[in-house]
């Protein structure tokens, strides 16, 4: 027997990994509002959706090529093309359009519905049929983050909540798709994968919108810059999927619940944001609807 013995980690001890993960991956996704807002003050939002897809496309291609990763089967390949239309050009464009004219503590409330919305269309595509709790929970979730946008609005919707709305809705696209597709292959795999067919698109794009003084910004336009493309669009997929697989969805997901709080915390140290006790009323009772719909959605015998 040899003397030195590999001592495999527990299940405990996976799944507190895992926890630990999945909080490291929404703490980064939870930065992505206030460093998106501070990338637009200085760059126009195409420009800045060609770039992050670019960088992170390009990072992800030599990733791939290093780890000889084979390519996807082909029947994979419009759920890919429907992911990555989703996730790495729409979403982005719509949040980045949204965060010129909205806070980012604002940005914070609307997304926060997130989960509800990508648990709507889980649903739709896979045939679930949820406990009547969890449509319950969707629209009280849904009706919430209109009321804040309209009390915030003066009434009205602005443009910036009517981006935000579609950045929610692609994005809840793009996020159950990439989900099935993590049923194949490791998340880290599939984000990569993702960007990688975007960069037909995305080179050029961001070859023909960059700025010509991009080197000479300002510096919080840049870190902003630098946060959304390595980690909103790329790293953060890493933590968050392995988390997932090592700690549980079920139990992982969770964690995600405290994300419009992070964001709100990064908005008042990084964008100097004033976040009042509405907006943070708000968020917890967003928070509460995400909570219920999540528990509530088990899968009863599907069509």
């Amino acid at each position: 027997m040899s003397s030195t013995t590999r001592v495999m980690p527990s299940h405990h001890q996976r799944e507190q990994l895992g926890l630990f993960l999945g909080f490291v991956g929404m703490a980064i996704f939870g930065g992505t509002l206030p460093a998106t807002r501070l990338a637009v003050s200085a760059i126009d939002p195409i420009a800045l959706t060609a770039i992050r897809a670019a960088i992170a496309g390009i990072c992800s291609l030599l990733l791939l090529i290093t780890l000889r990763r084979r390519p996807p089967p082909r029947t994979l390949w419009p759920q890919i093309a429907i992911a990555m239309a989703c996730v790495v050009i729409l979403f982005p464009l719509f949040m980045a359009l949204g965060m010129r004219t909205v806070d980012a503590s604002h940005g914070g409330v609307v997304l926060g519905v997130l989960p509800i919305a990508t648990a709507l269309v889980a649903v739709a595509i896979t045939h679930e049929r949820p406990r009547p709790l969890f449509w319950i929970a969707s629209l009280a979730g849904a009706a919430l983050v209109i009321a804040f946008a309209l009390r915030q609005g003066g009434g009205a919707l602005s443009i910036g909540d009517t981006y935000l709305f579609a950045a929610v809705a692609v994005a809840a696209i793009g996020y159950a798709y990439s989900g099935r597709l993590t049923s194949g292959m490791p998340g880290w795999e599939v984000i990569s994968w993702i960007l990688v067919v975007a960069l037909p698109i995305s080179i050029p794009a961001a070859l023909l919108t960059m700025p010509a003084d991009i080197l000479q910004l300002p510096a919080k336009p840049m870190l902003g810059l630098v946060y959304v493309t390595l980690f909103s669009q790329w790293i953060g997929f890493f933590a968050w999927n392995a988390g997932l697989a090592m700690g549980g969805i079920a139990r992982v997901s969770q964690v995600q619940l405290l994300q419009p709080f992070i964001t709100f915390a990064l908005a008042a140290v990084f964008n100097g944001e004033n976040i009042t006790w509405q907006t943070l009323a708000f968020a917890a009772a967003v928070v509460a609807t995400v909570a219920i719909s999540t528990r509530t959605r088990g899968r009863v015998a599907s069509a």
